[in-house]
């Protein structure tokens, strides 16, 4: 099993854009077959450290964690983020 974990920093930490975006995390769900399971959370410290949205994904192989980089959902969702992320940082490990 892989674990993808990934953390979002938004331009617009707003409530409403930090939400609008965890919606289209969630979307994700049910969409792509090869994604296991999804959990989206949001920050709760606010520190100056802290990144808006974290992303923990689970797949059953470095394969179909592969096939899920270039599935047509996740592609959208890339295009979402890509507009509206600061920063973003992952880690990807055998669980």
């Amino acid at each position: 099993m892989i674990t993808h974990i990934v953390l979002f920093k938004l331009k617009d930490g707003s409530p409403e854009s930090v939400e609008r975006t965890v919606q289209v995390l969630k979307n994700m769900e049910g969409k792509i077959d090869e994604l296991l399971s999804i959990e989206v959370g949001t920050d709760v410290l606010h520190s100056e450290r802290s990144y808006h949205i974290a992303l923990i994904t689970k797949f059953e192989s470095m394969e179909t964690l592969a096939a899920y980089q270039v599935h047509p959902v996740h592609k959208e969702v890339i295009a979402h983020m890509t507009e509206v992320r600061e920063a973003s940082a992952s880690v990807d490990f055998e669980s």
